[in-house]
This record gives C-alpha cells, sequence and structure tokens, in this order.
C-alpha cells in the first residue's frame, strides 16, 4: 500500500483508524530524525533537525488530545444511550 492509498473505513469506535496511523507515522519520523540527528555534525543543520523533532513531537501530542477526544465522547454517548436502554418506566 502507498502512502496515498490511506483511506477512512468509517467503522471507528471510540477511536479513529486514520488518527492512529497518523499517529504511527509521525512516531516514525521522530525516530528518523534522532538517526539524522545522531549522526550530523554541523550545528546549522542539527539545530534544524532539533527544530524538526519538536515539531513533530508536538503533532503527536495534537493527535493523542484528539483521540482521547474521540474516546471521551464516544464514552458519553454510550452512556446516553445505554441511559435510553435501561429505561423500563413506561
Amino acid at each position: 500500500m502507498k502512502d496515498t492509498d490511506v483511506k477512512c473505513m468509517h467503522t471507528c469506535k471510540n477511536s479513529c483508524a486514520m488518527l492512529n496511523e497518523a499517529l504511527r507515522k509521525e512516531a516514525a519520523m521522530v525516530r528518523f530524525y534522532e538517526g539524522v540527528l545522531d549522526e550530523c555534525n554541523l550545528p546549522e543543520v542539527s539545530g534544524f533537525i532539533g527544530e524538526l523533532i519538536d515539531e513533530t513531537r508536538q503533532a503527536i501530542l495534537r493527535i493523542i488530545q484528539k483521540l482521547n477526544e474521540l474516546h471521551a465522547n464516544s464514552k458519553s454517548i454510550d452512556g446516553i444511550i445505554s441511559s435510553f436502554d435501561n429505561t423500563t418506566g413506561w
């Protein structure tokens, strides 16, 4: 599968497959940048790579936050639905 072949399956529950894939790829990118940084001895380039690492880590945090939001929203909706399922007063 090519990178551009990722398609949303629209069947997510408590999470998002697309965001999980983005998280996986961003984490791989940080590992790549860290490997490059270990090999680089030019201060200008290593400083730039360090900035890229920081930016990518921020993107990872944003993805994790969004996944947590989706999980919380799903739990809330499940709670609301289950409250209707448990009513027998009628």
